[in-house]
């Protein structure tokens, strides 16, 4: 078994984001533990040109390198009209490799971009910080165990946030629709448990989404990854939602949300490439760690939202997973560390939904007591 390794300096510059999450929260927070924790939990082993969880490949073709997804039944079905076929051949990624290599990287890429796949081409994306821009009115800041969290993110950078607000004591909804729950219900259950553990799990009807726009009312600190336009267009984005002093939105997307980026889908491992954070060689690149632009994005995230709120808040914030991956690419290579520190997971995560009346009644207690 291989573990997964992470270059030294890139652990040191996340011990340095977790120390920030430590001296704000109280809470200690291990880097080795966040960036390798699913992977140890799980035994994802590192995998060269195959992400470490197995849905992603480095392929190589004219003019560079690029990353494809392949993880959701959507993305394997989307693969004959990537290919121009009338069916999805059963060695789909040889054949997506071949077609690669045919079209080069950014032909390749476009037409995976129109179709709705997960891809990045090897250091496209420069760094960049987070997007800070003024919400609300700002408020004395009240102790992070008495904040109200709304984590309507999935998979792993918006509930490792909340996750890590959770430690600090916030009270966290996990919000979810029972059509389209986070995707990594489905998967290794001891990750999902690790993530979402000691959250409140509420059931959001999108279709009929008052409940959800009060929850979001009296929360103060929203967290999501959807694309910028699919809150807004149910009436629910953060220029949607009755003002509440201090509070801080916070929005995770794969690439930014400004201009075509804002619809380009990313995932852990494609956003990292995107970003130039990968290991191996300049002619051989390999991934690095374990979808590892979100635990960045995450721990970063984190932070962000710490500090906002020890300012008073009152700020939308906005975190590109392949900006902040991109970050990291200017550290030395060096030495590299294996990442085999195992979470404790002392509890499993809540049944979807089993905490909707029992958030719906502290909501209600909230909005009546700020009237």
């Amino acid at each position: 078994m291989t573990p997964v390794r992470i270059p030294a300096a890139v652990l040191e510059r996340a011990r340095s984001a977790t120390q920030t999450v430590t001296a704000l929260s109280g809470v200690a927070v291990s880097a080795e533990e966040l960036l390798g924790g699913r992977a140890a939990l799980v035994g994802f082993q590192a995998g060269g040109r195959v992400s470490a969880g197995g849905a992603t490949r480095l392929i190589a073709g004219g003019g560079g390198w690029c990353a494809v997804t392949l993880s959701r039944a959507d993305d394997v079905d989307a693969v004959a009209a990537l290919l121009e076929s009338d069916h999805v051949p059963e060695d789909y990624w040889a054949a997506v490799e071949q077609r690669v290599r045919d079209a080069g990287v950014q032909s390749f890429t476009e037409r995976a971009r129109l179709l709705g796949l997960p891809v990045g081409v090897l250091g496209e994306t420069a760094p960049a910080g987070p997007v800070i821009r003024a919400l609300g009115a700002r408020a004395t800041p009240a102790p992070v165990s008495e904040l109200l969290v709304a984590d309507l993110s999935s998979m792993w950078a918006g509930p490792l946030c909340g996750h890590l607000l959770s430690r600090a004591g916030a009270t966290v909804v996990k919000v979810e629709s029972a059509a389209r729950p986070d995707g990594t219900r489905g998967g290794p259950a001891e990750f999902f448990d690790w993530m979402n553990a000691g959250k409140l799990s509420y059931r959001a009807d999108f279709a009929r989404p008052d409940g959800l726009r009060r929850l979001l009312a009296a929360a103060d600190v929203v967290i999501e990854s959807s694309r910028p336009a699919a809150l807004t267009r149910r009436g629910l984005g953060p220029g949607d939602v009755p003002a509440r002093p201090g509070r801080i939105w916070v929005r995770i997307t794969g690439h930014g949300t400004a201009g075509e980026r804002a619809h380009w889908v990313a995932f852990g491992d494609d956003a990292a490439v995107s970003g130039g954070l990968v290991g191996g060689t300049a002619a051989a690149p390999e991934f690095c760690g374990d979808a590892i632009a979100d635990p960045l994005t995450g721990i970063h995230a984190t932070g962000v939202v710490l500090e906002s709120h020890a300012d008073g808040g009152g700020e939308l914030i906005e975190m590109s997973m392949a900006a902040v991956a991109a970050g990291y690419t200017h550290l030395p290579p060096g030495d590299e560390k294996d990442c085999t520190a195992i979470p404790v997971v002392t509890a499993h995560a809540p049944a979807l939904g089993s905490g909707t009346d029992l958030v719906d009644d502290l909501v209600a207690r909230r909005l009546v007591g700020s009237c």
